[in-house]
């Protein structure tokens, strides 16, 4: 069952308020504060769709009560309608003023004050739909499908800001390169599927082994890359081998009851944030570590100064 959209009336004439609530509580579910303040005390704990809200009204009135609601980014999108005997235009001017979305003079129309309210909470739900998409968009835009790690799109542009911090703070920024060993034999021989497989187990064992504050990227096909703020060359090796046992100890289980094992080399690089022109430096010295792992062996951590 679709949950009934929550109105709070605050009005401190109880009168008023019997009547809204009769009024009203067939199709909404019904908040009631008879001021100011416990209005906004009730906004603290409890999510509404919309406000009803009085003008004259002791020690907090209306239209404070609309200021601070609208200060409040958790509940600023909370459509309100003021209901109100004050018909004079600077009083109306003052309510749209404050923030208030509509206003409905007393005695008021039913239909009339049923139609504000649908109106209001159409639109409600449209900003919410819409951000909504907006929110799936940006996340769409900047990360990887496949294994929700940042993409290099969005690792190129967020990597600026965090070699400035880097920059201004004075701190260490260091990058690690990883690349699944043999990862064209594991696609020729077990299939596509079981790669993507490889490849999301991976990126969930990069999720697990990072910060937040770190930046973990899909760099392309199997070849992925961290970014690790005030973590030293020596802190980025350290975490670089724990990674490279974590994934050697890993096992993918196929349908045919048999377990496949991967590895993964890795390559590490500190970026100098004085003399580096951009973090492209710094990712070519890891990738270059990259390949001596591969060239020794693979299984291995390399760094490059």
């Amino acid at each position: 069952m679709q949950k009934r959209p929550s109105i709070l009336i605050v009005d401190d004439t109880e009168t008023n308020v019997d009547i809204l609530v009769e009024l009203l509580s067939d199709l909404y579910e019904i908040v009631v504060a008879l001021d100011g303040r416990s209005a906004l005390e009730i906004l603290e704990v409890q999510e509404v769709d919309l406000i009803l809200l009085d003008i004259m009204m002791p020690i907090i009135d209306g239209y404070e009560v609309c200021r601070r609601v609208k200060k409040n980014k958790n509940i600023n999108d909370i459509p309100i309608i003021f209901i109100t005997a004050k018909m004079d235009e600077e009083s109306i001017e003052k309510a749209y003023a404050v923030g208030g979305m509509d206003y409905v003079t007393k005695p008021f129309k039913p239909k009339e004050l049923f139609a504000r309210i649908k109106t209001q909470l159409q639109i409600r739900a449209l900003i919410q739909e819409l951000e909504s998409s907006k929110n799936a968009l940006k996340h769409l835009s900047e990360t990887d499908p496949m294994t929700d790690l940042c993409n290099r799109r969005y690792f190129n542009h967020a990597s600026k800001s965090i070699i400035e911090l880097a920059k201004r703070d004075n701190t260490a920024l260091t990058v690690i390169m990883l690349d699944i060993d043999k990862f064209k034999v594991v696609n020729d021989t077990y299939g596509h599927d079981v790669g993507d497989d490889i490849i999301i187990s991976l990126a969930n064992i990069l999720l697990g082994m990072t910060r937040k504050s770190d930046l973990a990227c899909r760099f392309g096909g199997e070849e992925f890359i961290l970014l690790l703020p005030e973590t030293s060359l020596d802190g980025a090796m350290v975490i670089a081998e724990k990674i490279r046992k974590k994934v050697e100890q890993f096992s993918l289980h196929l349908s045919d009851n048999r377990k496949l094992n991967v590895t993964v080399s890795l390559g590490v690089s500190q970026i100098d944030t004085k003399n580096d022109p951009s973090i492209e430096s710094a990712i070519k010295r890891a990738d270059i570590a990259l390949y001596k792992a591969k060239e020794n062996g693979r299984n291995k951590v390399y760094a490059k100064q």
